[in-house]
């Protein structure tokens, strides 16, 4: 049987299922700050991803063009799971909650939806992004009908680092103040004293694998986060040994990058971090890129465990596995680390989707977004359309990888900050008329900035993608002010704002 057919199989089997009321579970996972570093999406070639790469290959497709609504956490697990682009919504940036949208009060989110629609919702480890409030620490707690939280081991915590880890140069004491504060004890890394079982990732994988050996009397809706790779890139010594760190070496950095990305008024655009230039001068860059993907294989060993008790549990044959990074991250590429810009290093995330009945890999290239999550998830279990939310189901990909697919895809850096992608170019448009084109087929690391080339092709690249991009945008919406004694105390919320989520009257 080829794959096509294989997978035209599967989608009408899961469609029969659906006509005899047996919905399908839902298997959610976010693992935080993963960028294409995966072996299955080519990202770094000694990438170590087993668990990752077994999934891909035992049947899922693999959308190795799929990108964030936002590059930065707040922003785009917010889109996602309100279905709402921050263009819509006003959640621009971490520090603000999306539960101060008017929109995200009037509309059910993605737990949400499916709960009010007849599944059982539960999560550990992080889904929503987290704030502070005047009542405690909000995790996104109010969106489950389970939720549970996860004693952070002792392991993780700094002072438990090996000795030669607590002095690194770059972690602590941090850099001297000529490269300003914006580096910080954040960007640090190394091996924890502790064995993984004591880590948060891996008490979260356990409670979703014994989660997912219960029987339920509903289809569920089961959202799982990870937190690495998160920053500070802190691994059991294990995930270290992977890597051999004479021979591991980062991703080619182009040190002439940034020089093509000018202003209308002939300015660069942009100059070197102080992450980098902190990391260059110390000689650290192929480290950090070492200990960047120690805690991609470390968050892979979490992701195995919650895999490996999916087949031998009494759901595999039912349910929806939909695997998905909220964002990429930089390691030195434009000169730069971390995230929030419109280059593929940062827009581009993994995303792999299995529905039962897969059993081979399938490649698309068609571009998608992650605020198509939350309508293609509706279609594929069948629940009320939404129409009023952002996106499109991409449900027909998973059925033929290959069907044409002229939809770009949006991510927006902020307020009229945006930047489109499609199968071949990307365009990026800064407030102040700087604009970037790249040939991705021609150019995949984006090295030559072809905006300045006034050829019809180019200007045709510009008309196309720019019609993409949002006229309008709602202000940034304003969280309410929490005192630092509300951020001291840490705790989570009561059941105060879960009581006003009234599933009943949210559309």
């Amino acid at each position: 049987m080829n794959i096509r057919l294989a997978s035209l199989l599967a989608f009408t089997l899961l469609c029969s299922s659906l006509s005899a009321q047996e919905k399908p579970n839902v298997l959610f996972i976010a693992i935080d700050d993963l960028n294409d570093w995966v072996a299955s999406f080519e990202g770094h070639p000694q990438a170590k991803t087993p668990h990752l790469d077994a999934f891909a290959e035992t049947g899922a497709v693999v959308f190795k063009n799929a990108h964030c609504a936002a590059p930065v956490c707040g922003p785009s697990r917010s889109a996602l799971l309100s279905g709402f682009m921050p263009n819509r919504s006003g959640v621009y940036g971490n520090t603000q909650n999306m539960l101060a949208a008017e929109l995200v009060q009037t509309h059910a989110t993605l737990p949400e939806y499916f709960a009010k629609n007849g599944y059982h919702s539960l999560s550990m480890g992080k889904i929503f992004h987290s704030h502070h409030t005047a009542t405690g620490t909000d995790k996104g707690q109010w969106a489950f009908e389970e939720w549970h939280d996860v004693e952070i081991g002792s392991s993780v915590n700094r002072d438990k680092l090996t000795s030669r880890d607590r002095n690194l140069i770059h972690g602590k004491p941090g850099p001297p103040s000529k490269y300003t504060k914006s580096s910080g004890s954040e960007f640090s890394w190394g091996p924890t004293k502790g064995p993984i079982e004591e880590t948060r990732d891996y008490k979260t994988a356990r409670w979703a694998a014994e989660k997912l050996q219960e029987e339920s009397e509903k289809p569920f809706f089961l959202a799982v986060g990870l937190t690495r790779p998160h920053l500070p890139f802190y691994s059991p010594q294990e995930f270290f040994d992977l890597y051999d760190p004479a021979e591991f070496r980062a991703n080619r950095i182009r040190k002439n990058d940034l020089d093509d990305i000018l202003t209308p008024e002939g300015k660069k655009k942009f100059k070197p971090t102080p992450d980098y230039l902190w990391l260059k001068e110390n000689g650290l860059i192929d480290e950090a890129a070492l200990a960047y993907m120690a805690a991609c294989s470390f968050a892979d060993a979490c992701l195995g465990v919650i895999l490996e008790s999916l087949k031998t549990s009494p759901h595999y044959e039912n349910t929806i596995v939909m695997l998905w990074g909220d964002h990429g991250w930089h390691l030195g590429e434009k000169l730069r680390y971390r995230k929030v810009t419109g280059w593929s290093e940062s827009t581009r995330v993994p995303l792999m989707v299995r529905l039962p009945g897969m059993t081979e890999r399938q490649d698309t290239i068609r571009a998608v977004n992650l605020i198509d999550l939350y309508p293609t998830l509706i279609e594929l279990c069948n629940l009320p359309e939404k129409p009023e939310i952002d996106g499109r189901s991409f449900a027909p990909l998973l059925d033929d990888p290959q069907q044409e697919w002229n939809f770009p895809s949006l991510t927006l850096v902020g307020q009229k900050n945006a930047s489109v992608v499609d199968e071949r170019w990307r365009y990026i448009l800064y407030p102040d008329g700087t604009e970037e084109v790249y040939d991705l087929h021609q150019d995949p690391m984006e090295w030559t900035n072809l905006a300045a080339k006034k050829t019809p092709e180019i200007a045709a690249v510009k008309e196309r993608l720019g019609k993409v991009i949002p006229k309008t945008y709602m202000p940034g919406i304003q969280s309410p002010s929490v005192d630092k004694k509300s951020k001291k105390q840490g705790k989570i919320i009561d059941g105060t704002l879960k009581a006003i989520r009234d599933l009943t009257k949210l559309k």
